[in-house]
C-alpha cells in the first residue's frame, strides 16, 4: 500500500480535509478520496477524522493509498441496448426484469455483468459490486441509465444528480382517474418503520419532489409522464401511491388486485445531463418496450 504525507498549508485553513487531499493529485476525485476517508486510510496527526474536518495550519495528514481492488463481477456477454458511448460515459436502456447491480441473491444476469464484458474502463468511486453505477432503477422498471467510465466522469454526473440538473422523466400508468392534468408531490421519503425493505412517506425522511401531468386516461387507469427533482429509492412508486394512484402491476405498492403484468407499469424514458467532459447538454429518448404498448393498447380498448 502507497503512503505519502502532507503538511497543511496556510491557504488551506478551514477547508474541508476531502477537498485538499483531493486536489494533490489530479487522478483522485473528491469522491473516492470521501470513501478512503471512511475506510480508515488517511489520518491527520495520528487520529482518524470525517470527511467534513476542517483542517488547521500545520496538520499533518498521512494517506494510505488503497492498492486497486480487483473486480470480482464476471463479465457476461450481453445484447445491450447502448443509446450513447465515449470514452466518458454510456448510455444504456436497461430492459424490464434486469437487476443493475450484483447483490445477494443475484450474482449474474446484471447490467454490470454485461457492462464488464462490454468494456473494461468503469469507474471504481461505488466498489467493485457497481462499478460505473452512478444511479439506479428497479430491476421491473426498463429504460435509460448514464453510466461513469471513469472516476472524474462519475463525480461529474454524480454532482448534476445533487444539484437536481439532471433531466429524468418516466411513463406509468396508474390505477384510478387523476381528475387534474397536472401535479407535484413533495413528500419525505424514508424506510417503513414496519417493513425495512420498503419505503414510505415519513416526517424525518428525505427530501423528495416528484412532478407529474396526464397523458391519456381510460376507465380505471390514467396513463402519466412523471419527472423526478429528486432521485429517491422507489420515488415515483411511493409518492403516486401516497396521493392514491398507484403504479398498475406494482407487487409491493400497489393493490392486491392489480394488472398481471410482471411488475410495475413504468418506463424511464428520458435522460439528459451536462456531458461531464465538454459540459453540452446531451438528451436522450427510449421509446415505450412493446409489453408496455400492448397494456396502453389494452386499455384503450377496453374503454
Amino acid at each position: 500500500m502507497e503512503k505519502m504525507e502532507h503538511i497543511i498549508r496556510e491557504d488551506e485553513k478551514s477547508d474541508r480535509i476531502d477537498k485538499v487531499i483531493s486536489t494533490l493529485n489530479d487522478e483522485w476525485s473528491r469522491s473516492q478520496v470521501q470513501i478512503w476517508i471512511k475506510d480508515g486510510h488517511v489520518l491527520v496527526n495520528g487520529q482518524k477524522i470525517k470527511t467534513n474536518y476542517k483542517c488547521n495550519v500545520d496538520d499533518k495528514v498521512e494517506i494510505s493509498i488503497p492498492e486497486p481492488e480487483e473486480l470480482d463481477v464476471v463479465p457476461e456477454e450481453m445484447d445491450l441496448d447502448i443509446y450513447y458511448e465515449d470514452s466518458d460515459v454510456l448510455v444504456v436502456n436497461k430492459p424490464k426484469g434486469m437487476v443493475v447491480h450484483p447483490a445477494p441473491g443475484h450474482s449474474s444476469g446484471t447490467l454490470v455483468n454485461g457492462l464488464m464484458a462490454h468494456c473494461k474502463d468503469l469507474s471504481g468511486i461505488n466498489g467493485v459490486m457497481r462499478p460505473g453505477i452512478v444511479h439506479r432503477i428497479d430491476k421491473d422498471t426498463s429504460g435509460l441509465l448514464m453510466v461513469a467510465k471513469n472516476d472524474l466522469a462519475h463525480e461529474s454526473l454524480v454532482n448534476q444528480l445533487v444539484a437536481k440538473t439532471v433531466t429524468r422523466k418516466y411513463k406509468a400508468v396508474v390505477h384510478g382517474h387523476i381528475p387534474h392534468d397536472y401535479g407535484t408531490i413533495d413528500a419525505p421519503l424514508g424506510r417503513d418503520p414496519r417493513d425495512r425493505q420498503s419505503m414510505t412517506i415519513v416526517d424525518n425522511g428525505k427530501h423528495a419532489v416528484t412532478h407529474f401531468h396526464v397523458l391519456e386516461r381510460f376507465n380505471d387507469f390514467t396513463f402519466v409522464e412523471c419527472q423526478l427533482e429528486t432521485g429517491r429509492t422507489h420515488q415515483i412508486r411511493v409518492h403516486m401511491k401516497y396521493i392514491g394512484f398507484p403504479l398498475a402491476g406494482d407487487p409491493k405498492y400497489g393493490p392486491k388486485k392489480t394488472l398481471d403484468i410482471g411488475g410495475q407499469a413504468l418506463h424511464a424514458g428520458l435522460l439528459g445531463f451536462n456531458h461531464p467532459r465538454t459540459g453540452e447538454y446531451v438528451e436522450f429518448e427510449a421509446p415505450l418496450p412493446s409489453d408496455f404498448e400492448e397494456l396502453l393498447e389494452n386499455l384503450r380498448n377496453n374503454r
